[in-house]
């Protein structure tokens, strides 16, 4: 092999582990709703005017808060998810069984070899089982969301991303669902806890996470393994 092709080829190696560490560091999938955020669209496009003074796509109350109404809209949520699930579980069986035979010794009958024989048998069967799961997990912090649309009854679906990046670790803090918007406090926000349908996701990418994940071979062969 010559010195170009050499090189050649060390450079298409050095381009494969290139993006190959670039796949490694992508960003992690979500679950999230989507989008995760939207432009305000011009009021004046969703509502037609009627010619009177008072037009419902530009409302806003005089005597309230700003708060999340229309798509574009931010709100601020207070994420406090405190979850503790607790299972034991115990099952207990016995079974006990016993036979006893014997052949009497009589007269005039064929088998005379096995008069006077006798059979004992015995059986005992048992089943201790026991089981134990606890999970405990505690989720805090604050997230601002965008509202993506506006369903028909007035409810606010919203959907936000906050990536924090320190060095080499990159961390993601999504959250999406559907707000009532009396629900909404003066100073609009929310609690997590009057979210519907909510999708909080803590997820991160870098060298630190990537040290607690079971390598690709390592998988594999646990996957294929019978035992």
């Amino acid at each position: 092999m010559n010195l170009p092709t050499l090189r050649r080829g060390l450079l298409l190696a050095a381009a494969g582990v290139a993006a190959l560490l670039a796949g490694c560091a992508s960003v992690p999938p979500t679950n999230i709703h989507q989008p995760m955020t939207a432009r305000p669209q011009p009021r004046a496009e969703i509502v037609a005017a009627n010619g009177s003074i008072y037009q419902n796509a530009n409302f806003r109350p005089l005597f309230e808060d700003r708060r999340a109404r229309f798509v574009g809209d931010t709100i601020t949520i207070s994420i406090t998810e405190n979850t503790n699930a607790s299972t034991n579980q115990a099952t207990k069986a016995t079974r006990d069984s016993s036979i006893q035979a014997a052949v009497p010794t009589l007269n005039g009958l064929p088998g005379k070899s096995l008069m006077g024989m006798g059979l004992n048998a015995t059986s005992n069967s048992a089943l201790n089982g026991q089981g134990q799961s606890n999970n405990t997990n505690v989720f805090s912090g604050t997230i601002t969301a965008t509202v993506i649309e506006v369903l028909p009854n007035g409810n606010l679906l919203v959907s936000g991303e906050k990536q924090i990046a320190i060095g080499s670790q990159q961390e993601f803090v999504r959250l999406s669902g559907v707000i009532n918007p009396l629900f909404v406090g003066t100073n609009n926000t929310v609690a997590s806890s009057q979210v519907a349908d909510a999708r909080i996701e803590y997820k991160s990418t870098g060298s630190i996470s990537e040290s607690q994940v079971m390598g690709w071979l390592a998988r594999f062969f646990l996957n294929v393994l019978p035992f």
